[in-house]
């Protein structure tokens, strides 16, 4: 497909799409033993359901504290005990998450190109900054859009309208690319362009009445995908 790189934003997700959330795994180890997969996918899905529903019933609080009641879910579910130190301790990793290895690259061939990117993110700004910094590719992104600063979480239809209001770019120029299915579908129905990053090839999307635009494996395949001549 061709695209005007002169007009379009590129909103990136972060968690699981930039940043890898599953790379907790090792961390809690020590505390999960051979249960630290198991604990890292719960850990990820309490985290996410957390958010829906605190959207849902406008009960708000940061995506970080979503985490840390998610991991005390973890601990209770999988009856682990770990201490209070042990638990900031972790959470402390989680600000220091690295990014999937296709991430670097790809950002720096799409800015090279002269698309205007952004993150889009359930993170707070200053946890999406750090881990950007972390990864070292904040240099790429022209702004973090948090959905801190509006009180709810993807996929309410007002995140997405509030990308749209910070970047102040028509929906149908505004491109969000995201590994997370409800992120894709949320801003699909709210009239932006999508690409599904599909990181795991045994997973299937949803199907719903909306359908993303462009399906890639990596980011760097969406280079490819965005012809720009």
């Amino acid at each position: 497909m061709t695209i005007d790189p002169s007009n379009t934003v590129l909103a990136f997700d972060v968690y699981g799409t930039l940043i890898d959330p599953f790379h907790m795994e090792e961390h809690l180890r020590p505390a999960f033993g051979e249960r630290a997969r198991e604990a890292s996918e719960l850990w990820r899905g309490k985290q996410l359901e957390y958010s829906f529903r605190r959207a849902l019933m406008k009960r708000y609080v940061d995506f970080n504290q979503c985490t840390t009641q998610a991991l005390r879910f973890v601990c209770a579910q999988l009856g682990v005990t770990i201490s209070e130190d042990a638990l900031a301790k972790l959470m402390d990793q989680y600000l220091r998450l690295p990014a999937y290895a296709d991430v670097p690259a790809a950002l720096m061939s799409l800015a090279t190109t002269g698309f205007r990117m952004v993150a889009c993110s359930n993170g707070t700004e200053s946890a999406v900054r750090g881990l950007l910094e972390h990864a070292g590719v904040l240099q790429q992104f022209s702004g973090i859009v948090s959905v801190d600063r509006i009180r709810t979480f993807k996929p309410d239809p007002a995140v997405y309208e509030y990308l749209a209001a910070e970047t102040r770019a028509a929906k149908e120029n505004i491109w969000l690319i995201s590994s997370n299915p409800f992120d894709v579908i949320g801003a699909k129905a709210c009239g932006l362009r999508v690409a599904w990053v599909r990181r795991d090839a045994k997973r299937a999307f949803d199907p719903w009445e909306f359908e993303t635009d462009a399906v890639v494996h990596s980011l760097q395949e969406l280079t490819g995908k965005f012809d720009s001549r």
